[in-house]
């Protein structure tokens, strides 16, 4: 019952005021089945024991022998522990141990003194703990003596071990001093971190390969490279699809040994050819880039070549698209008639990472979101003839207080600094030039990394990754297929057999359409099943981008199936699914909206000669925001602009097409 409260899903939902601790959910493999258009069947528990000595003698060998994913696994990609230095010197104290702990659904209290669980265990995690400085602070304010001769890592030790306040001011220095290039010489000295580093991260390897349970919880060995070169945040988070005897023998490549993409991939590639092992490389939310990452040019200043596009490519085959810090799928001023694209946008778009440098100009708007990334994409195909921005999308939550929860009704923040408390929303998140501030009331309660999977281990997480079968959610776990063919018919919407129709008559997520036969343009089957614990769906859109006759990406998008009878306006648009949401108590109906929705939807402006991308985005009817669950719970008013309803939502990985050349 307590775990019912605190969600506050459904029509006369209460609300628990102050409680965070939730009674222990089923694992996801221990849930009861469900049967719907999007899965015909919904996956095993673990992995096939024994092989089938006779499959056609079996009735159910049709399902045995299947080799397409039936579940989708829920995760997150980007999670610290203790041996992030920002976390650490925020109040983290939580080791990699106690981090996969709670990620498998154990109970805990939090770093702030809140007893904790999430509602549901996660199906994988990766612990993405900084390169940078791995492990460093905790031993700085440990006393290790390798650091007591530099006046600047005393004083940061100091102000650590004061806690509060002054701890976050050391960790506002360390990420200042890091986008100056301006770290202390001690902590970049190999002789003197190398071997502490080391040791930490062989440390972290046994942990996970401890943790990493194939078929019920895998721990995916990984961690977060740094760059941020004057604020502009180019982060990304590699992971291995290995265990610990080849993730041991290399050291993680920092930003300090380069803040170019291209050093990284180079150091990948030096992996893999020692150790036979595989890795990969995720980009972070673009959002705080300021127009870097997506660039018409290297790291360096040169222009982008084929061998770069397809190292790049190669390399990092999807994005994180949305995370606390905000979401990354375009901007108003980008996309002006997209009526959904103020998602996470207040705050995140007045400038870089640490708020310093130019602020975000519309200029810089193309090459920093993800949408306007994808166009940009195609663009240079044309030119190099391999697309440099060719990603499918997760959704992650940086959480730096080692508990990535990011449903709102039980949201822990950010840092432990940001952890449940009735002045947190009005906090004071980061501070720049020009009195600019972000402040916690600006932070999502995103995102998770849904993975189509084969089962759950880490190689074939690994390689569904790479085939960029996967999407991304704010925060729900709402169930999405996306094929794409030229076959599909309406019928095909309805099927109990949906999925063995999308992978037989097209491709998934992240595929790629083969040119189109003669008078025929592309199909795409899309359907949704709600959140079994959230939210009925508003609709389902798709969104199309192109290059025209000019060599320039253009988009549209499409509203192709929805709840209720509404129908489009006189121009076009759709009448909004309604509101049910009540702010005074934090509770909403699903009086509204659909439980699923499917389609079959064919492309009505088809040009057979132009290469494009589709991928499909899942709206659900309103909600309220974490702010609004504190609101009520702690009894505060809080200022007008601070949102207290939203339409949380998916977005696919894009399924490409491009013309014969």
């Amino acid at each position: 019952m307590k775990r019912a409260l605190l969600l506050g899903t459904g029509a006369g939902a209460a609300l628990a005021l102050a409680v965070y601790a939730q009674a222990p959910a089923p694992r996801a493999d221990d849930a009861p089945v469900v049967r719907g258009v999007i899965q015909d069947s919904y996956g095993e528990a673990g992995r096939v024991k024994a092989p089938v000595a006779n499959p056609q003698a079996s009735p159910y060998a049709a399902t045995a022998a299947r080799r397409h994913p039936t579940r989708v696994l829920w995760g997150d990609m980007h999670v610290h522990s203790a041996n992030s230095p920002d976390a650490f010197a925020s109040g983290l104290r939580f080791t990699p141990e106690e981090t996969f702990r709670i990620a498998r659904g154990e109970a805990f209290v939090s770093a702030s003194g809140l007893p904790a669980q999430l509602s549901r265990p996660m199906d994988f995690i990766v612990l993405s703990d900084h390169s940078e400085a791995l492990g460093l602070v905790a031993q700085l304010a440990a006393g290790n003596a390798a650091f007591d001769a530099d006046p600047t890592l005393r004083r940061w030790q100091q102000m650590i071990r004061a806690g509060g306040t002054e701890a976050r001011a050391a960790m506002v220095e360390m990420i200042t001093a890091q986008a100056k290039n301006a770290v202390p010489p001690a902590f970049q000295d190999p002789k003197v971190i190398g071997p502490i580093m080391q040791t930490v991260w062989q440390n972290f390897t046994a942990v996970a390969d401890k943790y990493n349970e194939p078929g019920r919880f895998t721990a995916l060995i990984g961690y977060e490279w740094t760059p941020q070169p004057g604020g502009d945040n180019l982060h990304r988070v590699v992971v291995f699809r290995d265990g610990k005897g080849k993730a041991d023998q290399v050291l993680p490549f920092s930003s300090w040994n380069s803040e170019d993409p291209e050093q990284l991939w180079a150091w990948m590639g030096r992996y893999e050819a020692k150790t036979d092992g595989k890795i990969l490389a995720i980009p972070h939310n673009q959002n705080l880039s300021n127009g870097r990452m997506f660039e018409p040019r290297t790291f360096t200043g040169g222009p982008l070549t084929r061998s770069y596009a397809e190292q790049r490519s190669r390399w990092e085959p999807i994005h994180e698209i949305v995370q606390m810090k905000g979401a990354s799928e375009s901007h108003p001023l980008m996309a002006p008639t997209d009526e959904f694209i103020d998602y996470g946008i207040v705050g995140w778009d007045q400038g870089n990472l640490t708020l310093t440098g130019s602020p975000l100009t519309k200029e810089m708007m193309p090459t920093t979101y993800y949408r306007e990334g994808l166009k940009r994409g195609l663009e240079h195909q044309g030119t190099l003839e391999v697309n440099p921005f060719k990603f499918g999308v997760i959704g992650s939550s940086d959480a730096h207080n080692a508990f990535p929860s990011v449903e709102e009704s039980n949201f822990f923040g950010k840092f432990p600094t940001q952890e449940p408390a009735p002045d947190r929303w009005e906090q004071v998140s980061s501070l720049g030039a020009s009195k600019k501030q972000r402040f916690t009331w600006q932070d999502l309660a995103a995102g998770y990394a849904a993975i189509w999977a084969t089962e759950n281990t880490r190689e074939a997480i690994w390689e569904a990754m790479m085939r960029k079968e996967t999407y991304a959610t704010s925060g729900t776990r709402l169930t999405v297929r996306f094929f794409g063919g030229y076959d599909f018919a309406l019928a095909d919407a309805k099927s109990s057999a949906l999925a063995e129709v999308g992978y037989g008559r097209g491709v998934p997520m992240g595929g790629d359409l083969k040119p189109a036969p003669a008078g025929k343009a592309p199909t795409f089957l899309v359907a949704a099943l709600k959140d079994p614990i959230g939210a009925n769906l508003d609709r389902i859109q798709i969104v199309k981008g192109w290059v025209d006759a000019t060599g320039k990406g253009q988009e549209k998008i499409y509203d192709v199936v929805w709840s209720g009878n509404r129908k489009p306006g006189a121009n076009g648009k759709l009448p909004p699914v309604g509101d049910t949401v009540s702010v005074a108590t934090a509770t909403w109906s699903n009086s509204i909206g659909a439980p699923e929705l499917s389609t079959v939807w064919k492309d009505p402006d088809f040009k057979p000669g132009q290469r494009a991308f589709y991928y499909a985005r899942v709206i659900e009817i309103p909600t309220p925001t974490w702010l609004a669950y504190d609101q009520v719970r702690f009894g505060v008013k809080m200022a007008k602009d601070v949102p207290l309803k939203q339409q949380e939502r998916a977005w696919t990985s894009p399924i490409w097409y491009s013309p014969p050349s």
